[in-house]
């Protein structure tokens, strides 16, 4: 038996009493402060729409380990301060009494989050009104539970926050890893030549064509974005294919296809018996910063076809291109895997921590 079942055994066998949470502690709002009086840095953080400080203050009006909930913006977001801070208008903190921490308040928030953010009233702003905090029914058992709950929370948020971590480090490490590798084989050497896009490969525009003018289908349409944009019943290209986004928030960005597209607002490379097009495609991956910066215009800038048929390829020996671009998918495969797993696993880890959270403070 743990620890805390043995001391809700003796503590409270019969249950825990509920009570409304402003029955329990005080909950009081901020104080308008403007921007013009904060700085960018400083010893007291503001909390005003956010979490995330409006600024920083000369004066707090909130002491240390103190739950504090956002009303407006970001509302229904919760956060604890380790350190003094001051608390603007619309963001409300809790000072308990002798019969609750503040701490365990603020996990009892985190558990009710979604129910509290149920009751945001949507408009131009977002507000969490004092009353809907207030009526809030939450469990008061004895403080030697609350202290034991607090503690095994914090030691497993603590683990949690380093697994994420050392994830977050793995996956930063094996991208650096991936980048220099494939800038180190597709470097140009010495002895090694180029020739312009437009000259060793083939390069075409996209034909224009809105979604109301299609017939909806299975065929992907290539718009300017990293995702197919709407599915029509006709394509423009099929086989192998590098499209090059012309325009738009993803201008420039680089994907390949092997399968019928329809390529709208974008550009058209085709390998040829010169250039192997998985060798061009890595090239052009690793080219993309730089096609991002070839964007011109105002409105929505652009990037032209003359641009992109200047750039100068490495031009290597045909089955050079092959191993090249062996190794390079190898790599793309082991960083795809990565990139999709250690996300899933920090995703498990905090379901796992959420699910003990609300096992431990459901009395």
């Amino acid at each position: 038996m743990s620890k805390l079942e043995t001391l809700i055994q003796q503590l409270c066998p019969n249950g825990v009493e509920y009570k409304k949470l402003n029955e329990v502690v005080e909950i009081k709002r901020g104080i308008r402060v403007v921007r013009s009086q904060l700085f960018p840095d400083g010893k007291y953080p503001v909390y005003q729409n956010s979490l995330t400080p409006l600024g920083y203050y000369e004066k707090s009006n909130v002491r240390a380990n103190t739950t504090f909930i956002i009303a407006a913006g970001a509302a229904g977001e919760i956060g604890y301060s380790t350190v003094d801070f001051w608390a603007a208008d619309d963001c409300f903190y809790f000072e308990c009494g002798k019969i609750i921490l503040n701490k365990y308040i603020y996990y009892l928030l985190l558990k009710n989050k979604y129910l509290l953010l149920s009751k945001v009233r949507k408009a131009s702003i977002p507000r969490l009104s004092r009353v809907a905090i207030e009526q809030l029914l939450v469990p008061v058992p004895p403080l030697e539970i609350q202290h034991e709950i607090v503690r095994i929370l914090d030691n497993f948020t603590e683990l949690t926050a380093e697994l994420t971590a050392e994830l977050t480090a793995e996956l930063t490490a094996r991208k650096k890893q991936f980048d220099y590798y494939r800038d180190f084989l597709l470097s140009v050497g010495v002895n090694e030549t180029t020739e312009s896009l437009k000259t060793c490969c083939k390069l075409s525009r996209g034909e224009y064509i809105t979604k109301k003018d299609a017939i909806p289908g299975d065929i992907p349409v290539i718009l300017g974005g990293q995702e197919p944009a709407y599915y029509i019943n006709k394509y423009n290209h099929t086989g192998e294919a590098i499209v090059i986004s012309r325009s738009g928030a993803s201008e420039g960005f680089v994907s390949y296809w092997n399968e019928p597209i329809f390529v709208t607002d974008g550009f058209i490379v085709e390998g040829t018996e010169q250039v192997y097009i998985r060798y061009l495609y890595h090239f052009l991956k690793n080219y993309q910063e730089k096609l991002n910066k070839m964007k011109r215009g105002g409105g929505v800038p652009h990037i032209t076809g003359k641009n992109i048929g200047e750039i100068a390829v490495p031009v290597l020996p045909y089955q050079k291109q092959k191993e090249i671009s062996r190794v390079l998918d190898s790599f793309d495969v082991l960083f795809s895997d990565l990139t999709s797993g250690l996300p899933t696993e920090i995703e498990a880890r905090k379901k796992q921590y959420e699910y003990y959270r609300d096992k431990l403070l459901q009395f």
